[in-house]
């Protein structure tokens, strides 16, 4: 009595372990977990061991399923080592291992054995001297090639400001009133779109046409003149802002004895349109 109650105690433990690894198995083959840390001998220890304690259908049915997943499991392990033997794969770890035994001068060695490098020479040789001389001495005299032009001559003159009123850089009305308007302008741009009380210089005198951008930067540079704004140059940075004064600056208008030209092309107006000017 007490032997069948040891035996129904070992069926009963040895059904556990089968599904248990019948668990494990179905989660490698999910690709749930690593196939190679599976222990195929201790698997089989315990198929061993429990077989002949199955007397149920039930008991002989869940063994032969731990058989057909292990089987399954080890095919998967075979193809994956397949796999990356047909890729030439080395795993990082066995390589690492195998760097750090090896020796200085067995590396170097190996090295020396694999290095290609590229190398090039390149002389002057008799012939592509022979050939040069040759080329110069064909050559057309520079005088005949290069026929002196002579230089242009440009008037100067001074442009008035009914010029200018004529060829749509100046408006009809008061200069000393469009330059005030244009100066509350210029405050109220460098308080909506400004910091620290100053705005980029191309972000102010942009305009939709280059001609309008020619008229706002002529009026801004008698803004600065007069010591209604001032220009904050960083050389280094290549950023260059105006500032506006809340009242004229006179003091600032003597102080400021230095002439900076500042060139408003067609190229440059391209640039800020397309974002590219500071």
């Amino acid at each position: 009595m007490q032997a069948q109650k040891s035996a129904k105690r070992d069926a009963k433990k040895g059904r556990e372990k089968l599904q248990r690894i019948v668990a494990m198995l179905t989660a490698i083959e999910a690709h749930q977990v690593d196939p190679f840390t599976l222990n195929v001998d201790e698997i089989l220890q315990v198929v061993r061991e429990y077989f002949p304690e199955w007397k149920k259908t039930e008991d002989l049915t869940l063994d032969a399923e731990t058989i057909h997943h292990l089987a399954s499991v080890i095919k998967q392990q075979s193809e994956w080592v397949k796999s990356r033997s047909n890729s030439l794969y080395t795993d990082p770890f066995l390589l690492e291992e195998k760097i750090n035994q090896t020796g200085k001068e067995r590396m170097l060695a190996i090295f020396l054995h694999a290095w290609r490098p590229i190398v090039e020479l390149e002389q002057i040789s008799i012939r592509s001297l022979i050939e040069a001389m040759r080329y110069w001495q064909t050559l057309v005299p520079l005088s005949e090639r290069w026929k002196e032009l002579a230089p242009g001559e440009v008037a100067t003159g001074v442009v008035s400001r009914d010029e200018l009123v004529k060829q749509r850089i100046l408006g009809d009305k008061i200069f000393s009133e469009e330059l005030e308007q244009f100066w509350q302008e210029l405050k109220t741009a460098v308080e909506q779109k400004g910091e620290n009380g100053k705005m980029r210089y191309w972000d102010f005198i942009g305009a939709d046409t280059y001609e309008r951008t020619v008229e706002r930067a002529f009026f801004t540079s008698f803004l600065i003149t007069y010591g209604y704004a001032t220009l904050e140059i960083h050389p280094l940075e290549e950023l260059m802002f105006i500032k506006a004064f809340d009242k004229p600056q006179t003091k600032a208008r003597i102080e400021q004895v230095v002439s900076v030209p500042i060139a408003v092309t067609c190229d440059d107006w391209q640039k800020w349109k397309r974002g590219e000017m500071e």
